[in-house]
């Protein structure tokens, strides 16, 4: 059995003359980002390892939780503007010693991938966190897999 968490970044600050790729986390995705690491932390969700968006507000997001995970993180470009397909490429990358990965990325191509893996429709807030449970042993049969939400945090609605 394998775990697959989607995070939709935290809220983002979009400055003049920046980039989107370039755009930094907001004052408030500095706080949901924390407050959601903690409260998954707190409530024993285990991620092996970190999978982020290279853009600074997914990677920023990932590095805040990293204050609560202390694990790798690896950064995959496509995670930006990602399709479903781009998801499934970077699962079929994956280490089969990876038991639960975390991915941070962007709406809404998150959104479209959540919905593509799981009969309940949900969009994706900022910073909200999605949990899987795949029913493989290894990421090259995600495919054909059975996938099951555990959980769906939104950072509006968590204490």
């Amino acid at each position: 059995m394998k775990k697959l968490i989607l995070v939709r970044h935290a809220k983002s600050d979009w400055p003049e003359e920046t980039e989107d790729f370039d755009r930094p986390l907001a004052d408030k995705g500095l706080e949901e980002a924390m407050h959601m690491s903690r409260f998954m932390k707190n409530n024993n969700v285990a991620i092996d390892y970190f999978v982020s968006s290279p853009a600074v507000r997914a990677l920023n997001t990932c590095k805040i939780f990293n204050q609560s995970y202390h694990i790798n993180i690896t950064t995959n470009e496509k995670l930006y503007n990602p399709s479903e397909k781009n998801f499934e490429s970077v699962i079929y990358d994956l280490d089969d010693n990876v038991n639960s990965v975390a991915f941070f990325s962007h709406n809404n191509g998150i959104s479209n991938f959540a919905n593509s893996i799981s009969e309940d429709i949900f969009h994706f807030p900022t910073c909200g966190v999605a949990g899987f449970e795949i029913d493989c042993n290894s990421w090259s049969e995600f495919d054909g897999a059975k996938k099951r939400l555990i959980f769906f945090y939104d950072p509006g609605k968590i204490k």
